[in-house]
């Protein structure tokens, strides 16, 4: 039986070059700015740990952790995620899979996000709700990173 997978994907185009997007995905003073304070740690190679670190109540905490599966720079970027802090066990078949695509057309950067699958994790359906957010999803973010990309390019 072929369930159908259960993912969030955005898609916006951004008027600045690849390389300019990739900066804003992965340098982590760049992060800060769009992810809630959080920053980006990581060696930035296939199997190395990928780790979003912010404050909260004055305490310095991973919001986030995953590991990176696939990396091209400039153009894709493949890693899985959890948050450490639920309630969820902390097992490989409990992470998602976040894909940062960017292609380059007509002098602007198409960056898509794709996170999933949300049926295959534990308490996929109240997690997928809460990161699809009505329809919304990653819009938000992507928005105030075609705002980075674009103000210094």
């Amino acid at each position: 039986m072929m369930n159908n997978p259960l993912q969030i994907q955005n898609v916006i185009r951004i008027h600045s070059p690849a390389k300019k997007v990739w900066d804003v995905l992965t340098n982590p003073a760049q992060t800060k700015k769009y992810m809630f304070g959080c920053e980006t740690v990581s060696e930035w190679t296939v199997g190395s740990e990928l780790l979003w670190k912010g404050e909260y109540e004055g305490k310095e905490m991973v919001f986030v952790k995953g590991t990176i599966l696939q990396l091209v720079p400039d153009r894709l970027l493949v890693y899985t995620t959890i948050d450490p802090n639920s309630s969820i066990d902390d097992v490989s078949e409990n992470y998602l899979t976040v894909t940062y695509e960017l292609r380059e057309e007509n002098n602007e950067t198409v960056f898509t996000v794709t996170q999933g699958d949300y049926s295959k994790v534990a308490e996929g359906e109240r997690r997928y709700k809460e990161a699809y957010n009505n329809g919304e999803g990653w819009n938000p973010i992507l928005v105030e990173i075609k705002k980075l990309a674009e103000q210094e390019s």
